[in-house]
């Protein structure tokens, strides 16, 4: 099984490895620097040859792109930042040999669904990714005017663009969004929907996080695995679904009651019954 979490880079990227191993993963994300500035990547190139040397046994490895990124918006300054962000995290991950950018759609601010599909395509379709790289939409919580809460929205973005995009379902924000997780046939009839409307071909990552809150609430609160909303029983049908059994299962589950990752990737496996 891959499991792993979104771990510090702090101290140079690749600390990261390190960090993972420690909390017991096998595969990771990292942000590459602060997701709440539009500070670019600093990555000196001896920290990303260690790196990818370092992690050659581990993956695969997600670069979640800055949350300042809004690729479905109609400002233009906005539209334009959000662009050269997230070009210069996915030439990040062709440097240090990371095969995915995840990122999510943004906002539409008003401006309607299907505009801020269409502005979110277009501004993709500006990018140059490199031919190792795949640029991953994530599925959203569903609050306000963002997109991605559907799975309408990620078929939509997928249809719309030139470039070859993948998908990255997050439980917790589907859940969240109002797909029901917390039993072995809802988990059922919820795969089933995201195969109809966007494809299984297209997911590459699971962001396997509990809620803290309720089906639906567009509430988007990480719980620790199994003790969230959606509970034991809908994440042991997640983790050992025949149809995404054997994808990434990257955690951003909090670090609170004396616990933090590597509790929760040994609930994961136990789950998991290894």
């Amino acid at each position: 099984m891959r499991v792993g979490a979104h771990v510090s880079v702090a101290g140079g990227v690749d600390n990261a490895v390190g960090r993972e191993v420690d909390v017991g993963g096998n595969c990771g994300q990292i942000f590459t620097t602060s997701p709440q500035v539009w500070a670019g990547p600093d990555i000196a190139e001896d920290e990303a040859a260690a790196f990818r040397e370092s992690s050659a046994d581990l993956g695969p490895w997600v670069i979640h792109a800055s949350y300042l990124v809004n690729l479905a918006t109609p400002k233009e300054d906005l539209r334009e930042k959000s662009i050269r962000s997230l070009q210069a995290e996915c030439d990040a991950a062709d440097r240090l040999g990371i095969e995915y950018v995840n990122v999510h759609l943004g906002a539409h601010t008003g401006a309607g669904v299907e505009s801020g599909l269409d502005n979110a395509a277009s501004a993709v379709d500006e990018l140059d990714i490199p031919a190792d790289v795949t640029l991953l939409i994530e599925s959203d919580a569903g609050s306000g005017t963002k997109l991605g809460g559907e799975f309408a929205h990620l078929a939509g973005i997928l249809d719309r663009a030139d470039a070859e995009l993948g998908t990255c379902l997050d439980t917790a924000h589907a859940f969240a969004a109002g797909y029901d997780l917390s039993t072995p046939g809802a988990v059922e009839d919820v795969i089933a929907e995201f195969d109809r409307t966007v494809g299984l071909d297209t997911l590459h990552c699971i962001h396997l996080n509990d809620s803290k809150h309720g089906c639906g609430t567009n509430k988007d609160e990480h719980a620790h695995i199994g003790e969230g909303e959606i509970g034991d029983d809908g994440m042991r049908a997640i983790v050992t679904h025949d149809a995404i059994g054997e994808l990434p299962f990257v955690l951003e589950t909090p670090t609170e009651d004396g616990r933090g990752f590597a509790w929760n990737v040994d609930r994961v496996r136990e789950l998991r019954g290894e």
